[in-house]
């Protein structure tokens, strides 16, 4: 039996995991528990020495001193002032009075939106509860398919997920080893071709549908001409120059994600105190939502480095290595069987768990096997977006169904009754977006250039070599010490 643990304690402590985060314990807690827990026995049988858990409390220190994890409270606070200072309200009335003369204009108007979202803010919760408080009773009002409705809302939400400044990006490039600039230059292309694959869908439904997403009627469209213009003027600057502040100056090369985000959280407190919006009740809330997300993320952080640590030093990283490596196919198996992999996991754990868990173990063999790990990053990226989408944990769907209409109301603008919108209808119309999500990681393995080559391939280190010419004076015979010493002696 010992010989049996001592042979497969690997596997053992992989599968003792996914048991604990099945049983529904804390993922924070049940890798640190894990993790200690085989630690204690791989002392006690003789597989590992007392010394390796006193790396621990260095492994949590280096932690706390990392300042790439700076970046994701000044990023959240930014999206939460953000979310609560107007910003989205403005943008989709303007951009769906622009679009409102064109059926699925609504949707197109969510879309457009949520991409604008995804680079201010980077916080899905404040895109998705945003537009469903906002879009989604207009819509209603004036005959969308609740199905689509609701899928467009949650889909366009989570691209906050992988357009930068996202949260994910900087969890990702932090596992990875790899700068959060370059993760977030290369994960550009990708958000906006989703963010053009969803506009598509709502096009391909207007064409097979018209009724589905019908478009405003004139008396709904309160804005034209000049007015209208100035008015998109005036709610798309501040944004645009928020978007400069923050992602401009990280591509520019003027500051590091973690400046770029103070800058933005900065911005954004000037940008509600321009719309005198910024109380001491919304700075509260901001900061307990800031605070409770960024200890939620570093105890999953510190429960992920103990459970590494164990594993690690029982080989789990060569059994993962020999598991995936073996696999037919070579990079495109690996990457067939990779994504998978996440895919059914987001059924179950969220992005960050996904990111401190999975990414870890096959970082490693990704490098091994020649693939560039901005890239892969940016690929699994894409795919952890689904956990937000699909059931039974898909937070975005959740976070809609908490602002969607569970019972019938009067509207206020038309005074007729209008039915609330199901649990089935949010979750089945987020069904076709899943489908893009897929799609949409199989189109970044077919066409690898869609992540953007950064100033990271100008230099390869394993390639530099270094070299040292010649000495140009004759060589003595003698050694320069012993002549020093001769000279003394006389």
């Amino acid at each position: 039996m010992t010989e049996f643990l001592i042979a497969e304690m690997a596997p053992l402590m992989f599968a003792a995991l996914i048991v604990f985060m099945l049983l529904g314990y804390p993922v924070a807690f049940a890798l640190a528990a894990n993790g200690l827990a085989f630690g204690f026995l791989g002392i006690e049988l003789g597989l590992l020495k007392p010394e390796l858990l006193q790396a621990l409390t260095d492994r949590v220190f280096g932690i706390m001193r990392n300042d790439t994890l700076l970046a994701i409270p000044f990023f959240t606070f930014m999206g939460l002032i953000l979310e609560r200072s107007g910003m989205a309200e403005d943008l989709l009335d303007t951009i769906g009075q622009l679009f409102g003369a064109f059926r699925g204009g609504l949707a197109y108007a969510v879309v457009f939106v949520g991409a604008l979202l995804a680079a201010t803010t980077g916080v899905v919760a404040a895109s998705v509860i945003a537009m469903g408080l906002i879009s989604l009773p207009i819509m209603l009002r004036y005959g969308y398919d609740r199905r689509l409705a609701s899928g467009v809302i949650a889909a366009s939400g989570t691209l906050a997920q992988i357009i930068p400044p996202s949260l994910v990006l900087i969890v990702m490039a932090d596992q990875l080893g790899r700068s959060v600039g370059d993760m977030y230059e290369g994960a550009i292309v990708p958000g906006l071709v989703l963010s053009a694959l969803y506009a598509g869908y709502v096009f391909l439904v207007t064409i097979l549908r018209p009724d589905a997403a019908p478009a405003l009627p004139p008396e709904a469209r309160t804005l034209r001409g000049f007015k209208l213009a100035e008015r998109v003027v005036v709610s798309l600057v501040p944004p645009l120059v928020l978007i400069f502040l923050v992602l401009g100056t990280i591509f520019l090369g003027w500051a590091t994600p973690t400046e770029g985000g103070a800058m933005g959280a900065t911005g954004a407190i000037i940008l509600a105190l321009a719309k005198r919006r910024l109380d001491w009740s919304l700075l509260r809330q901001a900061m307990d939502a800031t605070a409770r997300l960024s200890a939620f993320v570093i105890f999953i952080l510190i429960g992920a480095t103990v459970f590494t640590l164990v594993f690690r030093a029982v080989n789990g990283d060569l059994w993962v290595e020999h598991l995936l490596t073996g696999l037919p196919g070579g990079q495109i198996g690996f990457l067939i069987v990779v994504n998978i992999l996440v895919f059914l996991l987001a059924f179950f754990l969220d992005f960050f768990e996904l990111a401190f868990i999975v990414v870890p173990l096959l970082a490693p063999v990704a490098e091994k096997l020649g693939i560039d790990l901005i890239w892969f990053g940016v690929l699994l990226g894409v795919n952890m977006q689904t956990s937000f989408m699909h059931p039974p944990f898909g937070f975005a769907l959740f976070y809609l169904r908490s602002v969607a209409p569970k019972d019938p109301y009067i509207d206020k603008v038309t005074g007729l009754r209008t039915a609330p919108v199901t649990t089935g209808q949010i979750y089945w119309g987020a069904v076709p977006f899943v489908g893009i999500q897929i799609l949409m990681v199989a189109l970044v393995i077919a066409f690898p250039g869609m992540v953007i080559e950064t100033k990271r391939d100008a230099v390869d280190p394993s390639k530099i070599e270094i070299v040292i010419p010649p000495s140009e004076e004759p060589e003595s015979d003698n050694d320069p010490a012993e002549s020093e010493g001769e000279k003394t002696d006389e």
